[in-house]
């Protein structure tokens, strides 16, 4: 398994990585086929796992503390506090208050059922409360020994400089994959300068770049969150199939899917970024370990740029609503 660093001063991890949210959100829950696929990660040497207390409103923690039961020394944990449910589970809003994060910490490591966190984000961004006060409270939460390095998701350039000034950031984790290429205009040379490493999350563009979600109605159980999101609907799905199929022919072309093809474009794009990929079965969590063994060109890079350049894709990725709450 490739290893990679996590910023300056992080830790190393796996090349790939294993996101958890799909443990509930996408597709039908099942419980035994994600704690097999996390065990089998770590059979593989991928031991970076990523989850939230927002998933499942904490199952997805539970399960992965299931998982890595006796195996707590393989894993390079990480895990998210802040965003808030309703108790319909829709999103409530952002806590970054400084006694709420460690009632978050606490409530997590209970749930993983370990005495440290290795890597701590904040999920988003709370509008209310100083960077500084939240990130000091992480910042605290070290000292104690009950989390190893702090983390950020979706902030801008603007506040995780002030987060780094606070205390060094590990790792900033937004979403990042061949039909999201936002953060390539600020973002990431923001935390390429202060030596931040970047975790790419939805790598796969939450399953549009496996090229098995042809017909929403048929490949999507009808609970399923991305019915909600515009990249998923009318429209603008029908654009982004035709874009798909131009990027099925490249992978086609190099003899390897396009699941394999998506991740190998994010590994490509510097030893600083590691993509997180979102699983429960076993066979698909080794075919994206494929992608380690695509080897992309320098004309491969310019021919996907080509295809697919930055706003390519058609639709947001997040419904209007939650775009203006998540301050995107």
């Amino acid at each position: 398994m490739e290893r990679r660093t996590l910023g300056t001063n992080g830790p190393v991890v796996s090349a790939l990585g294993l996101g958890t949210m799909g443990v509930a959100w996408y597709g039908t829950p099942d419980d035994d086929g994600a704690v097999a696929t996390i065990r089998r990660a770590l059979d593989l040497g991928l031991d970076f796992i990523d989850t939230s207390d927002v998933y499942a409103e904490g199952h997805s923690e539970e399960l992965l503390g299931e998982a890595i039961r006796g195996r707590r020394e393989q894993v390079i944990l990480a895990t998210k506090f802040g965003n808030l449910l309703d108790q319909n589970g829709a999103f409530a809003g952002v806590n970054g208050r400084p006694e709420y994060v460690k009632q978050a910490c606490e409530a997590s490591l209970r749930r993983l059922d370990v005495d440290v966190i290795d890597l701590y984000y904040q999920h988003r961004v709370d509008p209310d409360t100083p960077i500084e006060e939240t990130i000091g409270a992480v910042a605290e939460l070290i000292a104690a020994g009950k989390v190893r390095y702090a983390g950020l998701s979706e902030a801008g350039a603007g506040t995780i400089r002030r987060a780094h000034a606070t205390h060094p950031i590990a790792a900033l984790q937004t979403e990042y994959s061949l039909i999201t290429r936002d953060v390539e205009a600020e973002i990431l040379p923001t935390v390429r300068e202060l030596g931040i490493g970047f975790v790419a999350y939805s790598p796969l563009g939450r399953g549009l770049l496996t090229g098995r979600i042809r017909d929403t109605a048929k490949d999507l159980p009808p609970d399923d969150h991305r019915l909600k999101f515009p990249r998923f609907q009318g429209d603008d799905f029908v654009r982004n199939l035709e874009l798909v199929d131009h990027l099925s022919e490249i992978a086609d072309g190099k003899r390897c899917n396009l699941s394999q093809l998506a991740l190998a474009w994010v590994l490509a794009r510097g030893h600083d970024v590691i993509p997180i990929v979102g699983t429960k079965h076993q066979s698909y969590l080794e075919e994206n370990l494929g992608s380690l063994g695509v080897d992309l060109t320098p004309e491969d890079i310019a021919r996907l740029d080509e295809v697919a350049p930055p706003g390519a894709a058609a639709g947001d990725r997040y419904h209007a609503a939650a775009m203006t709450k998540l301050g995107l």
